[in-house]
């Protein structure tokens, strides 16, 4: 079987640089499609983290300057020792523009980078470059996979100047890299480009658009968010070019480590207090739930569930309906741990919150990775009413540690919670509660649901072990990308 062979361009890679789901999709993806049999190779900004997991990154090559506004910069090469197969990873370093502390679109102050454009213009000039017959290495990819703004622009060069085929993945839609005008000449764009069905955007630079008008293949991270963002109402903006574009338009659900995220072996859960638990063996859950009850501060309660939440704190998260309920979770019984960070006053209705109802909620502020592990261990139901979600990751996590979630019916959490009902057990499929619509109301409601059937044992352990039968390991995910490689070559 035929494997093209591809440069995988991205602006985050877990576990070094990570805003979102972005990093972890460009640390999973790329491995999965190289066990696959792809030659693929992963492009991305040598920021100060990489350089310090990488200082024996070796130089492969000498970038002039690709145009008036984009320094001369250099390629380095090493090998992700994250990855058993020793992924490669293609380092672009201008200490200039990418030597700086803490998150990589944003500064100190919270606001984003004035050079944002000129940052992220040099990493789609590269990863065009890199397709193209300039490219300064010997080795050449068939197809050139951006992703988001951040590389979005790739395309443009692919098209206009000839290269590689090219695939654009939507991680979010809301975010569209828009700058003004007066940057298409400083990075080299051609004339031709400044057009309707070209970069141009109501008189702005749009990097997204560009990447979706001109790229080979269009895909997103869930099949249902493909066709919701052809909806004015999710399109933000680029609904009309996405149902121009329809035919090229592929939705390729996201997929989750097998192995970070196994409740059998997972680091997190180690004993005396915490416990390793499977399908087969879900009494030993139990005791990381009196665990996390314990370290959060909770009463140590047996006769309520504990819902959990670990999420940014956004209305996109649909969070402000959880916290106009706190007052009455006391009544259904429930209790609540919340980890989390975000929208400020989120926060601080949150931890008011936990104030006012003392043991039955409590709420850390920021983010601890191990004890995201503990909350889908230890909680019994994941809370994730988001109004748009384009894959969603946690709900994931939840089903496979029989953590049933919560969710609204929309992208990924559409295309991967199944609501209970008599149908949905019967044919073992039922693994989690779908409200019926975004509202206050409807929230309550679903919680209710939980709160009767987790009072049930002998269901409860039913909705279980469904979540836990799922298979959302990447291998799916990395034979339709293989496949659609296949057939834009073919076209």
């Amino acid at each position: 079987m035929n494997h093209p062979s591809i440069l995988f361009a991205t602006s985050e890679m877990a576990p070094w640089v990570k805003t979102g789901g972005l990093g972890d999709v460009a640390a999973a993806l790329p491995a999965a499609l190289r066990r696959a049999g792809h030659d693929i190779r992963v492009l991305l900004p040598f920021y100060p983290a990489l350089r310090q997991a990488f200082p024996k990154a070796k130089v492969i090559a000498e970038l002039p300057a690709l145009a008036s506004a984009l320094p001369p910069s250099r390629l380095l090469i090493a090998k992700a020792t994250k990855e058993a197969d020793g992924l490669p990873l293609l380092l672009l370093d201008c200490p200039s523009l990418f030597e700086r502390p803490g998150n990589p679109y944003v500064a100190a102050d919270g606001n984003d980078w004035p050079d944002n454009a000129i940052r992220f213009g040099l990493l789609s000039r590269v990863a065009a470059l890199l397709g193209q017959a300039a490219s300064p290495l010997d080795w050449r990819p068939d197809v050139v996979h951006v992703n988001d703004w951040q590389t979005a622009l790739a395309p443009a060069w692919l098209r206009y100047e000839g290269g590689a085929a090219s695939v654009v993945t939507v991680h979010n839609i809301a975010f569209q890299g828009c700058f003004d005008e007066s940057l298409r000449h400083a990075l080299g764009l051609p004339d031709a480009a400044w057009r309707f069905d070209g970069v141009e955007y109501h008189g702005l630079l749009s990097f997204l658009k560009a990447g979706l008008q001109l790229a080979t293949r269009i895909t997103t991270v869930s099949p249902s968010y493909a066709q919701e963002i052809q909806d004015p109402a999710f399109g933000y903006g680029l609904a009309p070019l996405l149902r121009h574009r329809r035919d090229a338009l592929h939705g390729i659900l996201n997929g989750i480590d097998p192995v970070l995220w196994n409740p059998a072996t997972d680091p997190a859960l180690a004993a005396p207090h915490y416990a390793h638990y499977a399908a087969n063996r879900l009494a030993a859950k139990r005791a990381n739930k009196l665990a996390l009850q314990q370290e959060m501060g909770l009463e140590p309660a047996t006769d309520r569930p504990l819902f959990g939440v670990v999420s940014r704190l956004t209305e996109q998260k649909g969070l402000d309906l959880l916290l106009a309920l706190g007052d009455a979770l006391p009544e259904l019984p429930a209790q609540l741990a919340l980890l989390g960070s975000g929208d400020p006053g989120l926060q601080d209705g949150f931890l008011a919150l936990a104030e006012k109802l003392p043991g039955q909620v409590a709420v850390k502020l920021g983010f601890d990775e191990t004890l995201a592990h503990r909350i889908e261990a230890g909680a019994d139901c994941f809370l994730m009413p988001s109004r748009f979600e384009p894959c969603g990751l946690n709900q994931m996590y939840s089903l496979r540690y029989g953590t049933p979630p919560l969710v609204q019916a929309t992208g990924g959490l559409a295309d991967t919670v199944v609501d209970v009902n008599d149908a949905t057990l019967a044919e073992k499929t039922g693994n989690g509660f779908v409200m019926t619509d975004g509202s206050i109301d409807a929230l309550w409601q679903a919680m209710q649901r939980v709160t009767a059937a987790w009072q049930d044992k002998r269901l409860w352990q039913r909705i279980q072990q469904n979540g836990m039968r799922c298979d959302f390991s990447w291998r799916h995910a990395a034979a339709e990308y293989s496949q659609l490689y296949r057939e834009v070559l073919g076209q």
